[in-house]
């Protein structure tokens, strides 16, 4: 009951996107090109805007993508709860448009209901990215690696603020690994 729970408060947030005009910045771009081979494998979360369906997550966010044979993508984010319970969610990830971009992606939790995952900002070597959709409501700053530089850290934020997202939403991830 409580996961089902947890996909239904995920789809209402889903749901809920902010229009990309309403910001008074251009309107959202993913990167031009993603190769979902090199995408695939664990990130850990660096940091996000807090979210509905992340609201019990204090520490160790991670997102797992594994490649399946029929082009999709198998799903699978766990963070730690305050009690130390591990919590996970498995959906799968498809292509937004066939004949699109790979850095756009729809992904369900809860079928036939899907979200927008769009790759906005990727390291040349794969080793950070950035993940939002076209409305700015989400943001999940990712890494191969359970920190990051703050230098760097501090430099994928600058050009998220070029970009219109909010500073001041951005919360850090504890990762104790």
């Amino acid at each position: 009951m409580a996961k089902t729970a947890f996909y239904r408060l995920f789809l209402m947030t889903s749901a809920a996107f902010t229009s990309a005009g309403a910001t008074g910045f251009p309107p959202l771009e993913p990167v031009p090109s993603l190769d979902l081979e090199r995408y695939a494998g664990r990130w850990y979360e660096i940091a996000r805007y807090p979210n509905r369906f992340q609201r019990d997550c204090v520490s160790d966010t991670t997102a797992t993508y594994t490649l399946r044979s029929d082009g999709k993508v198998t799903v699978l984010n766990e963070c730690r709860e305050a009690d130390g319970k591990l919590k996970s969610a498995k959906g799968t990830a498809k292509l937004a448009n066939e004949n699109g971009p790979a850095s756009k992606l729809k992904v369900t939790f809860f079928w036939p209901f899907y979200g927008k995952y769009w790759v906005i900002d990727l390291d040349l070597e794969y080793q950070w990215a950035v993940v939002s959709e076209p409305g700015r409501a989400y943001l999940w700053i990712l890494s191969r690696t359970p920190r990051i530089d703050e230098a760097l850290y501090d430099q994928i934020v600058k050009r998220l603020i070029e970009r219109g997202f909010d500073a001041g939403k951005i919360m850090r991830t504890k990762q104790s690994g």
